[in-house]
Formats: structure tokens, sequence, C-alpha cells
């Protein structure tokens, strides 16, 4: 994909965060990681600051490639209770929209439902919108950063944010 963000239309930007979806879905971790650049950020922020920075408050999550790489790490670990056996969650994306476009980035926004399901657990609806970075290149589409702001008021009655949202 040479030429830069210029030639990236939204459906190609939607059939890639439909992938993403999909790999995180299947808990296919090793393949998601491989759509993130070597610099790439993933952030939840505080519901009462979403629009907050991590270096001045307290997020969520606020990983950087090697923190995600650990992360992904721990979710194979059979001893990541969290996590073990695995959540089975199903991703709906919608309202995709490409917000900014300079040089090979893109600002995306989309909205997003992940339904949790998890043994002896209540089913949880996580309802939100996920920010990204896209670094457009020669070996296609990256996320270079991915924040994801949760629209509930309280995270309490969600339970732990033990995957990737």
């Amino acid at each position: 994909m040479s030429g830069g963000s210029a030639e990236v239309t939204r459906a190609q930007v939607e059939d890639f965060l439909y992938l993403e979806a999909a790999l995180l879905d299947e808990w296919r971790m090793d393949e998601w990681l491989q759509l993130l650049t070597e610099d790439a950020r993933y952030e939840v922020p505080p519901n009462d600051v979403p629009g907050g920075s991590a270096s001045d408050t307290l997020f969520t999550i606020a990983d950087d490639i090697s923190r995600i790489r650990a992360r992904v790490k721990r979710l194979y670990n059979d001893r990541a209770h969290a996590e073990y056996p695995h959540s089975r969650t199903r991703r709906m994306i919608s309202n995709v929209r490409i917000t900014g476009r300079d040089g090979d980035t893109l600002s995306v926004s989309a909205n997003f439902i992940c339904h949790r399901f998890r043994r002896n657990e209540r089913i949880r609806q996580y309802v939100g919108a996920t920010n990204y970075t896209l670094v457009v290149g020669d070996s296609g589409i990256k996320i270079a950063r991915r924040v994801v702001v949760i629209d509930a008021h309280e995270l309490g009655s969600l339970g732990s944010v033990s995957f990737i949202l």
C-alpha cells in the first residue's frame, strides 16, 4: 500500500478493523500483534477523564509495545487465572470514520460493543469508542495507537478488563 493514507478508503479501514476484531475474538493474539507498529500504544483511559493523558492521569491501561507483548504472553499462560479458561468475546464495530489524514497517518474513530462471556459470571457488555492512529506503509495498515474509551459511568459492574478490549 504505497502512496500514503490518501489512497486508503473508509471501506479498507473498516475491513482492517473487522479483521482486528476477529483476531481478538478468536484469541489469535500473535496475529493481532502483527497488526501493531514497533512503537504501538494501547490505552484505556479512566471513565471520569476519557480525554486525559496517560502522562498525568491514572489510566486503566497505558501500555507501550513491550507491555502489550507482555500482556499477550500472560494471557496465553494457563496460570493467568483472570483469563483461564479464556473469556469468549464478540465485538461489533460500527460508525467507522476517518477523522484525519497526515502523510502516511490516519486518525480513525469507531464505535464498539464487546460482549464478554465467562464461565460462572453474568454476560458483560462493554460499550464505547475506539480512537486509532493508523500508519499506512508497504506492508499495509498498522496500528500505532489504540485508545479505547468505555462509556460506562463506573467500571465495577463490568468486572476486570483482563482481556484486550
